[in-house]
């Protein structure tokens, strides 16, 4: 009854892990949306300046995600040792520095490619959403979900602001001096705010996860605060059914999305159009993300994620079946919002399944599998199109094979490190899960 007398104000003190979500949010900001969703605006004054062919500059992309997906295993095993914010400033100052360095870049593609090589290296362990997984991970258990799904807004938001500054910065000073100019903003904006205020887990407050309050009357640990080792992971069973659920999605939805303008386009919608469809994919990935966030704190990860892929499923159903009306414009919609659940369920069930002790091992290598097999659909439905003259084939592959991927969702067992109750309820006891 006293507790407000003994420990003044704690109760109404605003928890320090929604400011962790908020400056995780700002270290997204410049990371994917600029090297990602932000590369076809650079791509054909790259072909220019450089003289090339669009494969040629495809193949500096190619070189940026493949190196990135390697690494981001390393990148988790590093994290689980020295913790995330040490690697999370290093590399973003390493991602800054390379940004600026754009300025010297000649007119040799092989100097295009050791610029894309470098900066898949620092975005994959820097402005990334494994080390900010790994972060919200630790600071949150009962809403974790929703903190996952808001600070990867970040990535979001700056998916449509980016690439609209990038268009106009390289129209008023060129790609290098483009790429230079966000590369001093990374340096001057969100690095000293992560020097600043990030903190791996709430423990360093002398906080625990979500605000809870300490119970002095269970000495017993904290669930989330133990898990798996990686030599017990990797040998799990769940954890390779969890690969292969992410790899397939990962697969079928950026197959899909990096082609649906062509898709559009092909059956003779105007640009206009088609364009309207990749606006609608890129709301419904927003939407996605705060819908799935906060209903992975309500509803069983699987579940959530069975409705998400599901409707991207329908929606490739529809786009397969050839339809251009208005039930096209649905379908984008539908695809965009699986793509939109991706990351965070990808984090939230791992965090679930194995808990955190090796999370940022787990959930790396899951992500550089997520990644890799991202690059393979898109490329098979490249190469799908060639062969058939069609994206009808394609795309029927793609809906069966996110069909799999909603059969092992369903047939995924329950958590082994759930949501724990409030600490601060001494009737309550914590239980520690057996065979922790």
């Amino acid at each position: 009854m006293n507790t407000w007398r003994t420990k003044p104000g704690k109760s109404h003190r605003p928890f320090y892990g929604w400011l962790i979500v908020f400056v995780s949010a700002i270290g997204l900001f410049l990371g994917p949306p600029l090297m990602i969703f932000s590369f076809s605006v650079f791509f054909k004054s790259l072909v220019l300046d450089f003289h090339a062919s669009r494969a040629a500059i495809s193949f500096a992309f190619s070189l940026f995600n493949t190196i990135g997906a390697l690494l981001i295993p390393c990148t988790g095993m590093i994290i689980d040792r020295f913790g995330a914010k040490r690697v999370i400033l290093g590399f973003t100052l390493l991602y800054g520095l390379i940004l600026c360095s754009s300025l010297w870049v000649g007119s040799s593609l092989w100097q295009l490619y050791l610029l894309f090589t470098i900066l898949g290296v620092a975005m994959a362990s820097g402005p990334a959403p494994v080390p900010y997984g790994v972060v919200i991970s630790h600071w949150f258990n009962r809403h974790r979900g929703l903190a996952l799904g808001l600070s990867m807004m970040g990535i979001g938001i700056g998916s449509v602001v980016v690439p609209i500054l990038a268009q106009r910065l390289i129209t008023s000073f060129g790609w290098r001096a483009a790429f230079a100019i966000f590369g001093g903003a990374v340096l001057l904006l969100p690095l000293p705010i992560l020097a600043a205020l990030l903190q791996n887990d709430p423990a360093q407050r002398g906080l625990l996860p979500d605000g809870d309050e300490s119970n002095h009357a269970s000495n017993l640990p904290t669930p989330d605060k133990q898990g798996m080792t990686w030599h017990e992971i990797w040998h799990s069973p769940t954890f390779w059914i969890l690969i292969s659920i992410f790899s397939l999605a990962g697969a079928c939805v950026h197959g899909a999305v990096l082609h649906m303008s062509a898709i559009f386009t092909d059956r003779g919608v105007t640009a206009e159009r088609a364009a309207i469809a990749t606006s609608l994919v890129g709301i419904a990935v927003m939407l996605g993300r705060l819908a799935s966030g906060y209903l992975l704190d309500r509803l069983f990860a699987p579940r959530v994620a069975l409705l998400f892929y599901g409707a991207t499923a329908v929606g490739m159903a529809i786009l397969c079946a050839g339809t251009s009306g208005p039930f096209a414009l649905v379908a984008s919609f539908l695809v965009g919002l699986g793509m939109g659940c991706e990351v965070e369920s990808m984090a939230y069930m791992i965090s679930r399944y194995f808990g955190l002790t090796a999370f940022g091992t787990a959930y790396g290598h899951a992500f550089g599998a997520f990644m890799l097999a991202g690059a393979a659909g898109v490329f098979l439905m490249g190469a799908g199109y060639d062969h058939f003259h069609s994206y009808t084939v394609p795309l029927a592959g793609l809906c069966g094979a996110m069909v799999l991927a909603l059969v092992l969702l369903a047939n995924l067992g329950p958590y082994r490190y759930g949501v724990v109750a409030k600490s601060n309820q001494p009737s309550k006891p914590v239980e520690v899960p057996s065979g922790a």
